[in-house]
């Protein structure tokens, strides 16, 4: 196991060197650029395409709706990536990780965005009725990059045992056990019990779950870390600057060891926030190609929202109450950090109370990253049997995960995320006039 993990470590070093973030930024800047600065300069018409359209009354879809999608991409990276996530990459990087998840969401509205407009534009109609798309989708019939789609679906069959079962899976295990002596692996049991009762249904099942559970828990999440942030308000001010500094290391006297600093807080904070909201890596545009009648561009309205709402609103507000709370050099880490600065505030209730959540968003990441996968599956193989096989693994792993140490968890995660994104950058750079022109004939008609 050491020996895989020494691999682990080196491919990790190479995903997420100074040719992936730099890929990264620049797939987003491009767009931003071509694009006029799109997410602010139609700030008023993407609220109305979004939030706002929740609102209107309109016809329902039998199939996939927008806001489904959403959900579910939402449920993929809120609670691991936007609470747990932050508390690692702050722990891990300094508080100047928490910039450079602005940095990486500030580009990466646009690279959600572009995208999402490709899986719209390049999905089509299988034969059981429902869409297909994706990276794979683009690669293979925008790019005529057969290979590079394969490849891509395999690696997001792995990052779903990675990202998407084995990282939450050992979340919740560690939530559970802050408050119940209960063994590690029947707590992972448990999970692949409640898991296996939703997936072994249809995926509109997962979407429907998501589209109820995702709202209500993020709103009370928000109300909570806000309330937090209110008994704390003295501390705010010093927090913000902490991540200003530490960011740019303006605080070390020696060279050598701000450099190290901002770079620690470069790869923690750019991975970490693709690990929350997810741009770039190319997993949510699936469940978003499978809406039904959509615009490309109003679809891809909902992925800026996502980035947006995830990282600025959410990771920011983690990242706060973090900060706020006195508690970095207590030794905590991860979900124990986290369930410290609750009960800090709202005594041991508060404690039971963040657990609980933690539990209620782990779940439905599981879901999300389930329907990513199990798209790829029906990408790649056409074969029956294939399906049944995954989610027998999918489910098992779950048991695994929950019983690994969270380091190991975090690194294999980053690793598979970083993969993930190489050949989903490809096609988005290959293909980003396309995406200019689907914005500009869309606006221009608006």
């Amino acid at each position: 196991m050491d020996k895989l993990w020494m691999i682990n470590e080196r491919i990790n070093s190479f995903v997420w060197g100074k040719g992936m973030i730099f890929f990264l930024l620049f797939s987003g800047a491009l767009l931003l650029v071509r694009c006029r600065f799109l997410p602010f300069t139609h700030l008023r018409l993407i609220y109305q395409k979004t939030i706002g359209s929740l609102f209107s009354k309109e016809t329902k879809s039998q199939g996939v709706t927008s806001f489904q999608a959403v959900a579910t991409a939402l449920a993929g990276t809120l609670g691991v990536g936007s609470v747990i996530g932050v508390a690692t990459a702050i722990t891990m990087g300094g508080a100047g990780a928490l910039f450079w998840m602005w940095v990486s969401a500030f580009f990466g509205m646009m690279t959600k965005y572009g995208e999402v407009v490709l899986a719209i534009v390049f999905r089509k109609r299988q034969k059981d009725g429902q869409y297909l798309g994706g990276p794979m989708m683009t690669l293979e019939y925008g790019c005529h990059m057969r290979l590079l789609a394969v490849i891509f679906a395999l690696l997001c069959l792995f990052a779903s045992f990675g990202i998407g079962n084995v990282t939450p899976a050992n979340t919740i295990t560690k939530s559970v056990q802050a408050y119940l002596p209960i063994p590690s692996w029947l707590i992972g049991c448990i999970t692949a019990l409640i898991v296996g009762a939703v997936i072994l249904g249809s995926a509109k099942r997962i979407m429907k779950v998501n589209e109820i559970a995702i709202p209500i828990i993020s709103v009370c999440y928000v109300a909570a870390c806000i309330y937090m942030l209110v008994i704390q308000k003295d501390r705010l001010l010093p927090a913000v600057i902490e991540v200003f500094q530490d960011a740019f290391s303006f605080s070390s006297a020696v060279g050598g060891i701000g450099g190290f600093a901002i770079t620690q807080a470069i790869h923690y904070g750019v991975s970490r926030g693709v690990f929350s909201n997810e741009a770039g890596m190319g997993s949510s545009p699936i469940s978003h190609a499978a809406v039904e009648k959509v615009s490309a561009v109003e679809q891809g309205f909902w992925g800026i929202f996502e980035v947006f709402f995830d990282t600025i609103v959410v990771c920011t507000l983690t990242a706060m109450v973090i900060l706020t709370s006195g508690l970095l050099d207590q030794g905590l880490d991860g979900v124990s950090l986290s369930i410290a600065c609750f009960e800090q505030s709202f005594g041991a209730f508060g404690g039971i109370l963040f657990a609980v959540s933690i539990v209620a968003f782990a779940i439905p990441s599981i879901l999300g990253w389930y329907f990513y996968a199990q798209e790829c599956i029906r990408y790649l193989f056409t074969a029956k049997w294939i399906l049944p096989l995954y989610q027998l693994i999918f489910l098992g792993l779950i048991i695994v995960g929950s019983m690994m140490e969270l380091h190991y968890v975090w690194e294999l995660a980053d690793t598979l995320n970083g993969l993930m994104a190489i050949p989903n950058l490809i096609s988005l750079v290959i293909l980003h006039g396309i995406v200019v022109k689907c914005t500009k004939e869309y606006l221009k008609n608006s």
